[in-house]
């Protein structure tokens, strides 16, 4: 069987591996080789700092040029995140904020069964000398840190996106093949999330529900009861709807209608 003809690497056409603020071309470049050795074809750059796409193909190789070749780049994370309905960040440090992290091999089932539900998954990595920020983390709906012997040392980035990748491809042929794969369904997407989480701070914020020195450390935790709940668009749809009638409802007592 070629790889056109694999149908983990079809359903893998589902997954996108974004690279946020990547600092060398030659990491893009391997990058792209890693991707395509295991069957992801979409890469997004995120604000690249000094990308030279000449010095990034000769660690593509002339196998991979097609892919460095068609990827997209956007100038920030919302914009790369937007279209998708479910968003994994990676990072290499713990504690803090960020916890609940899942392992490739976690991750990747986790993966596979929403890209069979119909869901558009992206990977964010972040830069090399610094990775993801708390900020750029708080975007992610689900962290993955790989477990390494030597914890202060963190992975190379195309090492980082060959290991998770590598794990995704195996998950998907590791699924029964006469799983039927969904269309892409109404799936609530990343850009409208944030939209949802953005209201509902202003609103918490008002009420005094939510302190308005810190609301970020406080919406983290509704935006992982978010995650953990997987909501549909037709609650979604109910919640919007809630908010913006509370919104009305503060404006109109502010105004002294009532």
């Amino acid at each position: 069987m070629t790889s056109a003809e694999d149908p983990a690497v079809a359903l893998l056409e589902r997954l996108a591996v974004v690279l946020f603020r990547p600092k060398h071309p030659e990491n893009v470049g391997a990058v792209g080789r890693a991707c395509l050795n295991m069957g992801c074809k979409r890469i997004i750059l995120v604000d690249p700092r000094n990308y030279d796409h000449e010095r990034a193909l000769p660690l593509a190789t002339v196998h991979a040029e097609h892919l460095l070749e068609q990827a997209v780049t956007v100038p920030d994370l919302p914009r790369a995140l937007g279209p998708f309905t479910q968003v994994y960040g990676t990072t290499a440090r713990l504690g803090g904020r960020r916890k609940t992290l899942l392992t490739p091999a976690q991750a990747a089932g986790q993966i596979v069964e929403q890209l069979l539900e119909g869901h558009d998954v992206a990977l964010v990595f972040g830069p090399e000398d610094r990775g993801l920020t708390n900020a750029e983390i708080e975007a992610c709906g689900h962290l993955i840190s790989i477990p390494t012997a030597r914890s202060s040392v963190s992975l190379n980035l195309a090492q980082a996106v060959l290991v998770v990748l590598y794990e995704c491809l195996q998950a998907a042929r590791g699924h029964r093949k006469d799983t039927p794969v969904k269309p892409r369904s109404d799936h609530v997407t990343h850009a409208e999330q944030e939209a949802l989480f953005a209201m509902l701070q202003r609103l918490l914020t008002a009420i005094d529900f939510i302190p308005q020195d810190n609301p970020d450390y406080w919406m983290l935790r509704l935006r992982r009861f978010w995650h953990r709940m997987g909501l549909h668009r037709d609650e979604y749809n109910v919640l919007m709807g809630i908010c913006r009638q509370m919104s009305w409802a503060l404006r109109k007592k502010e105004d002294g209608d009532c």
